[in-house]
């Protein structure tokens, strides 16, 4: 039986794995179908603290890894597909059927960006096509940008972008947005937001050159087409936090995000951290913060319990 079992690779489950083999608690990291998350789709990280000329995405995921390895974490390659905590120990099944019992999990599974679902986006994810633009706007300095999308997400990206963007085109498919009336109004008051309203994206251009050159856009009402030049394409139309295995066993909310006490869930033992449990930031740096939290909870736990 394992001690501690770390569910998830990103910088939440991976720093955790640091604080728990630093503790000599020997942790077993799960790491699901996507090692390292979604920092592993970002081509250039540079608001992560100790990293001045900034940094791969993969390559601090890897860094992170190494460090976790140093201290003695141990990592398995499967996906969680159920868990059963209703009893003691806790238990986990992988994908291909094997069980693993652990006296406390920490659950770091992270949130993915929703997209479009066109073939051209998904070939230029972390190649200017991003759904984080707190993460990758700066990148776009003078250069023209394009958001998709309708609600508060979508309106507080395209006014995050400004600061960097020579300009920014708002596009959503329908002729109003759903978002709060005040983050409406300054958009549309905004001398650098242009929207285009009724239209969908047809294509992201260029996919040859392995970098976004523009956008083909698709009016709804008309099906006349039409083409923009873009550097940068922020798909803000929602995140989906990886909690399929969690339903009707851990607390969450509407969106399905696990609800925590900071990082405690409702049940004893069991510890969420990074975006599966955070609706609101998102970043690489609160996602390491929340996985330090976890495991300081977990230690303390187990030295409650007479474990570790």
């Amino acid at each position: 039986m394992e001690n501690i079992v770390i569910i998830g690779t990103g910088p939440a489950g991976l720093t955790a794995a640091i604080y728990c083999a630093r503790a000599n608690l020997n942790p077993l990291v799960i790491e699901g179908i996507q090692p390292g998350g979604q920092l592993t789709t970002t081509t250039e990280v540079e608001n992560f603290p100790g990293f001045p000329e900034g940094i791969d995405g993969t390559t601090l995921v890897m860094k992170m890894r190494e460090q976790a390895e140093r201290f003695g974490t141990r990592f398995q390659s499967g996906e969680v597909t159920t868990v059963d905590f209703s009893r003691r120990p806790l238990s986990l099944t992988l994908d291909e059927g094997q069980k693993i019992e652990a006296t406390v999990v920490i659950v770091a599974t992270g949130a993915r960006a929703r997209y479009l679902g066109i073939a051209s986006e998904k070939t230029l994810i972390g190649r200017g096509v991003s759904g984080c633009a707190t993460c990758d706007g700066a990148l776009y300095r003078d250069v023209p940008v394009a958001v998709v999308g309708g609600g508060d997400t979508a309106m507080e990206d395209a006014l995050f972008l400004t600061r960097f963007a020579s300009h920014v085109t708002l596009i959503h498919r329908r002729h109003e947005f759903r978002a709060s009336k005040i983050m409406v109004d300054r958009v549309v008051a905004h001398p650098k937001i242009e929207i285009v309203w009724d239209s969908v994206v047809e294509e992201v251009l260029d996919v040859a050159r392995q970098e976004v050159t523009g956008l083909r856009l698709k009016n709804v009402k008309t099906g006349a087409l039409s083409e923009i030049k873009v550097a940068g394409l922020f798909v803000a139309i929602g995140h989906e936090p990886n909690t399929k295995p969690f339903k009707g066993v851990l607390n969450m909310n509407e969106q399905g995000y696990l609800l925590t006490e900071n990082t405690r869930t409702q049940i004893e033992g069991v510890f969420a951290a990074g975006d599966v449990q955070d609706a609101v930031y998102r970043q690489a740096a609160t996602a390491a913060g929340s996985g330090c939290m976890a495991a300081l909870e977990a230690e303390r736990y187990l030295g409650r319990i007479g474990h570790g």
